[in-house]
């Protein structure tokens, strides 16, 4: 993505889009770094084919996966994709040396298997020989940065999502690693957002056609360059970062860790400015574009215009699953899964693409609503509006189902927020922009921003209760 910014408004172009997804080697999940660095590449180039001479470079990916480089800073293997069903295993053997709340005490960090702390254990249990010979960690788009300009350090909001680091100090807690047996000589400093990484490499330099452009340690992670990018001005307002996951939560200026902040599973994770993206993750689209893979591999190719069509044309609220169930974790037939888990609740069975469909929106605005009264709660105060960004944005329906389940008013937009905070991170680290709120600001008036007001809400909270009672059900079963 191309930003151009005039000092007041933030142009995007999409220079280069390409596809991203899982590489399944011997039952095995990996992501392909190489190709992706490739296409990073390519993206660069066409900059330079175009006359453009880039005032800067900065790397954003999704939280949690990484890379181990030897001494000499080769990769030692592909980088393990988070949906990888070693995880979850690894952190049930972690709570047999830790205890989850002293975990969380040190971390504030939500407990999800596929953090990089649980990684590391499926590693040193599984493959200890990969972190004998490993030198140092770098997360995905460290690797990235690393490769653009021989840097090999990280930034912290990307640092934060791994359950290794100090909320309150910003350091990693290096007891915590020792003590589950792990190396604490791979992990790497940690930087500032928006610290300088370095200059393009000479041989990508040459490669691309971008000679002494400057790389930045821009938001690293995607949700805090997102979440930088929210266009809120005043009132209490809390964020939705939607797409795969959604990510629910509000910015606070310190973190905040407690047994009922644990027993709800918020998680605290670094933002832009020293702030703390206190949130909940929750399973999003996930469902629906897993839902789409299997009919295509049927042989039904439906675009999601067509499936939020086809939700939409059929009747509210009939059935509801809980989209964090772990039934939904990995990839598969998810159009069978949701119906078994509807039976299982003893709730209609949907039956046709649209009813599928509109019972995976339903149950993820039904899910982000009581994330959001759970918030509320934690925080002691009530939300006045809720901010949807990301690619999430694009689909109206979901957009008003979130309104009707919260009953808050939603604004929604921009649907492309991780780029446009990662560039505006760019400008505030390079001083033409002063400060988190006017880099606000500027993603304001750079954005045609939608409204929406909640509907039917009796209904819709009569649907909350119901889901509440799904959800109370699913934790008595859970050991």
């Amino acid at each position: 993505m191309l930003g151009s910014f005039d000092g007041a408004r933030l142009t995007l172009e999409e220079i280069h889009r390409f596809e991203n997804g899982p590489v399944r080697i011997h039952g095995r999940l990996y992501w392909n770094a190489f190709r992706l660095f490739e296409d990073i590449k390519h993206g660069l180039a066409r900059c330079t084919q175009r006359a453009m001479r880039l005032d800067g470079v900065g790397v954003d990916t999704w939280g949690v996966d990484f890379g181990l480089l030897t001494r000499g800073g080769e990769l030692l293997a592909m980088p393990r994709h988070y949906r990888d069903a070693r995880n979850a295993p690894a952190m049930q053997r972690a709570f047999q040396t830790l205890p989850r709340e002293e975990i969380y005490r040190r971390t504030g960090i939500q407990f999800l298997p596929f953090n990089t702390l649980y990684q590391l254990v499926a590693i040193r249990d599984e493959t200890p020989a990969l972190l004998d010979a490993a030198e140092r960690l770098l997360f995905m788009p460290d690797l990235f940065t690393y490769w653009l300009t021989g840097a090999t350090r990280t930034e912290r909001s990307i640092a934060s999502t791994s359950q290794m680091l100090n909320p309150r100090t910003g350091r990693w807690d290096l007891e915590l690693v020792d003590r589950l047996d792990l190396p604490v000589r791979i992990l790497p400093s940690i930087e500032a957002t928006g610290t300088p990484a370095g200059m393009l490499r000479d041989d990508v330099a040459d490669e691309v056609g971008q000679t002494g452009t400057p790389v930045i340690y821009t938001a690293g992670h995607d949700t805090a360059a997102a979440v930088a990018a929210v266009p809120a001005v005043g009132g209490p307002w809390a964020y939705i970062s939607s797409g795969t996951w959604s990510l629910v939560g509000v910015e606070l200026p310190q973190p905040l860790i407690s047994p009922e902040t644990l027993a709800a599973e918020f998680t605290n994770e670094a933002g832009v400015g020293g702030t703390t993206r206190f949130l909940r993750n929750v399973t999003g689209l996930w469902l629906v574009q897993e839902c789409r893979r299997t009919w295509a591999a049927e042989g039904r190719d439906v675009s999601y215009e067509d499936l939020t069509r086809r939700a939409a044309a059929v009747p509210p609220l009939r059935a509801c699953v809980d989209p964090d169930d772990p039934a939904f974790a990995e990839p598969g037939d998810m159009p069978a899964r949701i119906r078994a888990k509807c039976l299982e609740a003893g709730l209609p069975e949907p039956e046709s693409v649209g009813e599928v469909v509109r019972c995976a929106l339903e149950s993820l605005a039904l899910k982000c609503a009581a994330v959001l009264a759970t918030l509320e709660r934690l925080i002691r105060r009530e939300i006045d509006v809720v901010h949807i960004v990301g690619g999430g944005v694009q689909n109206e329906l979901l957009n008003q189902l979130v309104a009707n389940a919260t009953g808050k008013p939603v604004i929604a937009g921009p649907v492309e927020a991780t780029a446009m905070g990662n560039l505006l991170v760019q400008a505030l680290a390079q001083r033409r922009i002063g400060s988190l709120a006017e880099l606000r600001r500027i993603a304001a008036e750079s954005t045609e921003l939608k409204r929406y007001a909640p509907r039917d809400v009796a209904a819709w909270q009569d649907a909350g209760a119901r889901f509440r009672r799904l959800l109370e059900e699913r934790a008595r079963r859970v050991p």
